[in-house]
């Protein structure tokens, strides 16, 4: 069984953080292991004060929402589809479990081979800004936010190309 460990997570956060001072928006970010529970959280000193939470809602709601379906590839696709399916089922969640739950860019699994291992958020900027954040940071460590072996069904693949076309992420395809 693989894991993201802490040592990891603070590697991940420092990339973080780097691209977040160089785009001079302070951020707080937060990794969760695969069941949601948090293993790392950092607030950089100048970021807003609830991004702590909302860092840590967010990679918890990547880790619940990813464990369900692949359909949800990230924060971004996440809040589309519920925005066109059931808006309402967002708010509901966050409040059936506490606040954990919050859907926004800036947020993905993290995968190693074929096991989801956590995943993280990213709060403090917008929704884009968080997003380019966390791209940043996976590409440096070579973090994958997908499983290495794409099983995705076509239909599903499909789905979430639209939702990136829609929100203006038509270069991001599966």
């Amino acid at each position: 069984m693989a894991k993201l460990f802490a040592a990891e997570c603070r590697a991940f956060i420092q990339a973080v953080v780097e691209k977040a001072a160089a785009m001079r928006v302070p951020v707080s970010v937060a990794l969760v292991g695969p069941e949601g529970h948090l293993i790392a959280l950092e607030r950089m000193d100048e970021a807003g004060w609830i991004t702590p939470e909302t860092a840590w809602a967010k990679a918890h709601t990547m880790s619940a929402f990813r464990s369900m379906s692949p359909r949800f590839q990230d924060g971004l696709v996440t809040q589309q589809w519920l925005r066109e399916r059931n808006p309402q089922l967002a708010v509901n969640a966050a409040v059936f479990t506490g606040g954990k739950i919050f859907i926004s860019g800036g947020a993905a699994p993290v995968f190693k081979g074929e096991e989801m291992v956590g995943a993280y958020g990213i709060s403090g900027g917008t929704s884009d800004q968080d997003e380019v954040m966390g791209r940043h940071a996976r590409e440096k460590l070579g973090w994958q936010h997908q499983p290495a072996t794409d099983d995705t069904p076509q239909e599903v693949k499909d789905h979430i190309n639209a939702i990136y076309e829609r929100v203006g992420l038509g270069e991001r395809k599966l």
